[in-house]
């Protein structure tokens, strides 16, 4: 199968995620799957903290929700939670994973084989550093579009 990417539409400009099967394959569908729903449209990044991370995927844009798929499988990997990577929100459970999902603003290495790592930003990380802050934040950045492309 040929790579393809996650373009993430923002108000500030695109962001490209590598998508990684070889990391987390079920995880990488269930993403896939979603974005041909369209169930990202309109979702919103409703925690955002500096230095951290940008979380977004939630239907309602509260952190408490998500799809109406089953939680998937973890996939731990041992590729690094760095700046740009893009890995699986969850609750305390491992298996837990729907469609909340996170992109690291810097090392978040205590993260590593806990957190399933999916995808890597190739493109457009300034665009995810513009994001406005907040847990959440009063104004949040919004996803408009997201598509899948061949990389």
């Amino acid at each position: 199968m040929a790579d393809e990417n996650l373009v993430l539409s923002l108000d500030s400009g695109d962001v490209v995620i590598k998508l990684r099967p070889d990391l987390a394959p079920g995880h990488v569908e269930r993403i896939k799957e979603l974005v041909g729903e369209g169930f990202y449209d309109g979702v919103k990044f409703h925690r955002v903290i500096p230095g951290f991370m940008a979380q977004g995927g939630c239907p309602q844009g509260t952190g408490m929700g998500g799809s109406s798929k089953p939680d998937l499988k973890a996939e731990f990997n041992a590729e690094p939670h760095v700046r740009g990577v893009c890995s699986m929100a969850r609750t305390s459970a491992p298996n837990s994973a729907n469609s909340q999902f996170f992109i690291c603003f810097d090392d978040a290495r205590f993260l590593d084989k806990q957190y399933t790592v999916w995808g890597q930003v190739i493109s457009g990380m300034e665009h995810v550093d513009a994001l406005p802050k907040g847990e959440p934040p009063a104004k949040p950045g919004v996803i408009s579009k997201a598509t899948i492309v061949a990389a």
